[in-house]
């Protein structure tokens, strides 16, 4: 008989909630390979309890058709419960005997109206469905065109504590906006999703007779929804703010408007973010005030003729920053070889004192277009949009340097939208702002220092109390835009378990972009089983693609799964094509029989 190898599993508590948790600390240990003396006795207890050992048999090929397919030894850290062996008995002639009676005792008993029917089978496993995943999975990922590239995969099955597919699982990627999985999760865990910011105006000077005899202070905590694209008009919610001012008969301020000291004491910008892609508007730093995400568009407008004044404005808010157009109206291109040679090139940038923007290059006479940049001081963005919006409502601003010395008394405050629905704009279009802005946020309640460093801290004890190994991740921003930021496929398949047995899992699972439908994977897995199916969120920085969330099988299973590809030197187009098909290949999955 064929010698066989038994791997050591420790088998995990149930959860409060009466759902499996899918992994702790102790039961991802690596797996040690027992010894010949240290093999069960047959009369050691099957796994019953968190304390109770239990083995799982590396079997040959031919066992599969009768039982679950045993994990290999990196799969084995990622199972729950120790998998049953089959058992075979002697065929005494007995027990031949009793087989041949089988069917005739069996209709003795349902004829008897009072006979106890025995309740159904769980449902039987197809070992060669896993068999067939691993196949699929192993010739999508371990082709020549990824010989230079790193896999990391892992995907489980929670409700079975199984393991599906394992590569590189406790190997450490560069997770790109993966990162914002963890960001999101530990802000629900710390925050809760009614959690709320609220900023704050408030009077540096008496008020008489409707007039401020001081500076009006606006003092944040890093409200992320001032903005156009949560609030329709990035605007609104300050000319609200106004509105309140005027209803407490403010009409006039005799000295400036103001921030706050801000509570993030900090860089606004993460560490390791690349200095070349600092005026984007992905890049943008944050701080406690925080205006449209950072960033504002430069609309231009050519000339009617070439040479005619090129016209440029600032949206939402059209005071900051100011602009200085040096850019040319050109002809037209009539032909292809024109449109070639003479296509238009606008630029946008700072000036040396990095509060005006030159306008440059050249636009075609009658075009428009649009150029995005992001604001280098936050708190004078939002100071100088909020002054816009109180003039809009008839509240003079004299901008008069006032006594800095006076007492502060609040006037009236503007509250967020809540966490839960900030969550959707953070996931669905990768925002990594409102990452910055949560990870700060995060360490501000949890110690009073809204500080990165801080933040750091306060995520990974959570990974670390969710079961996650400390050498399983290293954290150094929110938004996954650092490459200084790493984490293991089963780091994050842990924070997705912990938000699956979170009582807010909603949440978090609605928040994250759907295949086929909306947020970063609205145009991926379309017309497959993923499509509305999947809820996973993907990341990109160069050389790095990742994709991690849930999927539901074709027999009603939830799968976590995560993917993360790094130093590719394939197009990203196919690293997509990979992970969309295990995606699909996951939603079509049946694991029991009918």
């Amino acid at each position: 008989m064929a010698r066989t190898r038994s791997w050591r599993v420790r088998c995990c508590s149930s959860a409060a909630n009466g759902a499996p948790p899918l992994c702790t600390r102790r039961s991802l240990a690596r797996p040690r390979l027992a010894s010949r003396r240290s093999q069960p006795s047959a009369s050691r207890p099957v796994c019953s309890s968190a304390s109770t050992r239990s083995r799982v048999s590396r079997r040959s090929e031919a066992d599969f058709r009768t039982a679950r397919t045993p994990l290999d030894a990196e799969g084995a850290r990622g199972h729950l419960s120790a998998l049953p062996r089959v058992r075979t008995h002697a065929a005494d002639p007995s027990s031949r005997r009793m087989r041949a009676l089988r069917p005739t005792v069996a209709l003795i008993l349902a004829a008897c109206g009072g006979a106890r029917v025995a309740p159904p089978a769980a449902p039987a496993v197809f070992p060669d469905a896993r068999t067939a995943l691993r196949a699929f999975i192993d010739s999508n990922v371990g082709t020549a065109e990824f010989r230079n590239a790193h896999w990391g995969v892992l995907i489980v099955d929670p409700a079975r504590g199984e393991t599906l597919y394992t590569r590189n699982a406790d190997k450490l990627f560069m997770p790109a906006s993966n990162q914002k999985i963890v960001t999101g999760a530990v802000a629900i865990a710390q925050l809760g999703p009614d959690f709320r910011w609220t900023t704050t105006l408030l009077a540096r000077g008496p008020i008489r007779k409707g007039v401020l005899d001081g500076d009006l202070v606006a003092r944040g905590d890093g409200d992320p929804s001032i903005s156009t694209s949560m609030r329709g008009d990035a605007l609104s919610p300050l000319r609200d703010l106004a509105d309140s001012l005027r209803g407490r008969g403010i009409t006039r301020i005799r000295g400036r408007v103001v921030a706050a000291p801000s509570p993030f004491t900090d860089a606004p910008l993460g560490l390791g973010w690349a200095w070349d892609d600092l005026d984007e508007p992905y890049s943008a730093g944050v701080d406690a005030l925080y205006f449209n995400e950072g960033f504002t568009q430069i609309l231009v407008r050519g000339g009617a003729r070439p040479g005619d004044p090129v016209r440029a404005t600032t949206r939402p808010a059209s005071t900051y920053p100011q602009l200085l157009v040096h850019a040319t109206t050109i002809a037209r291109p009539i032909t292809a070889a024109d449109s070639a040679q003479r296509r238009p090139r606008l630029t946008a940038g700072y000036d040396s004192s990095h509060t005006g923007v030159r306008v440059g290059g050249t636009i075609a006479a009658g075009d428009t277009a649009v150029l995005e940049l992001a604001f280098r001081d936050q708190s004078a963005a939002y100071v100088a949009a909020l002054r816009e919006a109180l003039r809009s409502r008839g509240i003079a601003v004299d901008e008069t340097p006032r006594d800095s010395t006076s007492s502060l008394d609040s006037l009236v405050a503007l509250r967020s939208p809540p966490l839960r629905d900030v969550m959707r704009a953070f996931e669905k279009p990768s925002q990594n702002q409102i990452g910055e802005l949560l990870f700060k946020t995060i360490a501000r309640r949890a110690t009073g220092v809204g500080r990165a460093d801080t933040a750091q801290r306060v995520v990974e004890s959570q990974l670390v109390a969710w079961g996650a190994a400390p050498d399983g991740f290293a954290v150094r921003d929110g938004s996954g835009l650092s490459r200084h930021d790493y984490v293991s496929p089963r780091t994050l398949v842990m924070a997705l378990d912990a938000m699956r047995r979170h009582p807010e899992f909603r949440v978090f699972y609605d928040a994250l972009p759907i295949a086929g439908v909306d947020g970063t994977i609205d145009k991926r897995m379309r017309g497959t089983p993923a499509q509305g199916n999947v809820h996973a969120k993907t990341g990109f920085i160069d050389k790095a693609r990742s994709l991690s969330g849930y999927v539901t099988t074709a027999d009603g299973q939830m799968l976590l799964f995560s993917m993360l590809c790094n130093n590719y030197s394939v197009p990203t187009a196919t690293v997509n094509r990979v992970q969309d098909s295990v995606a699909a290949r996951l939603a079509s999955l049946r694991l029991t029989s009918p």
